[in-house]
């Protein structure tokens, strides 16, 4: 859906400032809900005049960006839900922001049921945005899922990813997947270019890690289920950053392998963290790795305490904070980490009182 172009929005007056505030008493009557509003970034708007966001600037960065056409379009796949709707238009801004061409960047957004809210913020936000939005049937997923260890992990929509080959029209051939909980600071191009080598996925792929701690004891003690690597070396890859051949993953028949997994599950505990292991068990050892630039992930700690994590060293092009901690939380309650003062200069949530947009 190509919108037409359009400038920055002025800054507000005094005027709307105190006409804003007086709307926002008259929508939420305690601090209390004030402050949800704000940690959650969700989105009900009651006038249509009315935006939680700022509108993000139109951005323009290449000379040589005009006419390239469909050839040149780079596709990437979110899932929109209220309560993450903060963290999504941060990252879209950020790849806009670091596009050297953002007209050719299309949006493929995957929400559970339609919000008319979310869908006119992500509009009057991104009045330039090129996208699409998808509904997810939650149905398909209804008793497959099993409790993990951390409930924003059980959520359908977060298993939207198993689904990609088929959420997405055929005319898509790949697709970058991106968690809502992560920034781009560099050119999303880069990522999008990479050889993917005959293969489904591509991520960067961290063998360093104990593998055999993503599974059960019962698992490995299994003999079946222990083969399941042969003949593959299998190294932890976070499925927040991916480059997906829709083309091979629909003529694999992934998605029905990544079920049966589920199933198993279902019988037996294998597994704690929810969608991320059939992916593991799938394709664990036959991805494209990239470099890890591309997914500095565990900025949010770990999945029950979400404590404050360092940047490991090295060159940085996508921080993602994976884990319990979100920075947008974090900022609200006066208590964040360091690394979270990198995320708020994408932070277009008109009550965040932290830090402002300098475009």
């Amino acid at each position: 859906m190509a919108n037409g172009s359009s400038q920055p929005a002025p800054p507000l007056s005094l005027h709307h400032h105190l006409h804003l505030g007086l709307l926002s008493l008259l929508l939420f009557p305690s601090l209390a809900l004030v402050s949800a509003a704000i940690r959650h970034g969700v989105v009900r708007k009651p006038f249509a005049d009315i935006s939680y966001f700022r509108e993000a600037p139109a951005y323009r960065n290449g000379d040589s960006c005009t006419g390239h056409g469909d050839n040149r379009r780079i596709h990437v796949s979110m899932t929109l839900d209220s309560n993450y709707l903060r963290g999504t238009i941060a990252a879209v801004l950020s790849v806009l922001k670091h596009s050297t061409c953002p007209e050719d960047v299309e949006f493929h957004f995957i929400w559970a049921r339609y919000d008319p809210g979310v869908y006119s913020t992500i509009r009057s936000t991104f009045p330039n945005l090129n996208f699409r939005v998808y509904r997810f049937n939650s149905n398909r997923v209804r008793g497959k899922i099993s409790k993990s260890i951390r409930q924003a992990l059980d959520q359908p929509l977060n298993y939207a990813r198993i689904y990609l080959a088929e959420i997405i029209p055929p005319d898509v051939k790949r697709v970058i997947y991106l968690d809502s909980d992560l920034v781009l600071v560099d050119d999303i191009a880069k990522l999008w270019n990479v050889d993917m080598e005959n293969k489904v996925l591509a991520a960067p792929e961290y063998c360093h890690a104990n593998f055999t701690n993503y599974f059960s004891g019962e698992f490995w003690s299994d003999p079946n289920m222990a083969r399941t690597f042969e003949g593959r070396k299998p190294c932890y890859f976070n499925t927040g950053v991916m480059v997906v051949d829709l083309k091979r993953w629909r003529g694999g028949e992934y998605t029905q392998k990544m079920e049966d997994w589920m199933a198993v599950q279902k019988r037996k505990r294998i597994y704690d963290l929810g969608s991320l292991p059939p992916f593991l068990l799938v394709w664990a050892g036959d991805i494209k790795a990239v470099d890890h630039r591309w997914n500095q992930h565990g900025l949010g700690g770990d999945n029950l305490e979400g404590q404050c994590r360092r940047l490991h060293p090295g060159p940085i092009s996508l921080l993602h904070w994976s884990g319990k901690g979100k920075p947008w939380l974090r900022l609200d309650s006066r208590r964040p980490c360091s690394v979270d003062h990198l995320w708020a200069p994408y932070d277009l949530f008109r009550l965040s009182s932290t830090h402002t947009f300098d475009g």
